[in-house]
């Protein structure tokens, strides 16, 4: 067994352990970014079958010479003239940031004839650094994003702010989960996906409600640098 396969063995268990605690399914999905090809199939290899990409040209190159089982995730920044590239590649994206962005990928996906699933990425700590609906903007667009009928809507996805332990994050998941809540309520809807936790703190996400986890590092190592 490779040491991929390893790391992934451990990850696994420790999903799993945190999902029994919390009597919740959860969904390991291993962030491929920076790594190629030949590197990811040792883990499609050891039975993995999520994996998430944040800049669409590595999808490009990836995607296609890799099995056509694999469900793929896009998790980084979209901008508007990469969505109709991203939709035909990934069937789930993660980082829908604002009204502007969820109405153009609905109209794209219609034209292309796709429903992908989508999350809603919050900016919890409306941090002028980061893209995401404030949970104001979530709560004024709720109605006109449930007319969206060529788009799959999930639930809601964060990244946190940086903080110095896992733990420290856990008042930052519980706020998505409490929105998510809100969400639900107030639109009459259920919203089950919460896209929370990454390699440092997916323990402490899914104990405050997360159903996705995005990890990458512990599984392949230090990020590879692309130029």
């Amino acid at each position: 067994m490779g040491h991929i396969a390893e790391n992934l063995t451990v990850v696994r268990g420790q999903v799993d352990r945190a999902a029994a605690g919390v009597g919740r399914e959860v969904d390991l999905l291993v962030v491929s970014k920076t790594w190629p090809a030949e590197v990811v199939r040792e883990a499609v290899d050891a039975g993995q079958l999520r994996f998430g990409e944040n800049r669409l040209q590595e999808g490009e190159e990836k995607i296609p010479v890799l099995p056509d089982s694999l469900e793929w995730h896009f998790i980084g920044g979209l901008q508007r003239n990469k969505v109709r590239r991203v939709l035909s590649l990934f069937s789930v994206v993660h980082s829908i940031s604002s009204m502007k962005l969820a109405r153009y990928t609905n109209r794209v996906a219609g034209e292309l004839g796709l429903v992908p699933k989508i999350y809603l990425e919050v900016n919890i700590g409306e941090e002028e650094s980061k893209h995401g609906f404030f949970a104001d903007d979530l709560r004024s667009g709720l109605e006109e994003i449930l007319t969206f009928e060529n788009l799959s809507l999930q639930g809601l996805m964060c990244i946190p702010p940086k903080v110095e332990k896992p733990e420290d994050a856990r008042p930052w998941f519980a706020k998505v989960r409490e929105l998510r809540d809100e969400l639900e309520v107030r639109g009459a809807i259920q919203l089950p996906g919460l896209s929370m936790g990454m390699s440092g703190d997916f323990e402490v996400a899914i104990e405050e409600g997360s159903t996705i986890v995005r990890v990458g590092s512990v599984i392949f190592g230090p990020r590879l640098n692309r130029i």
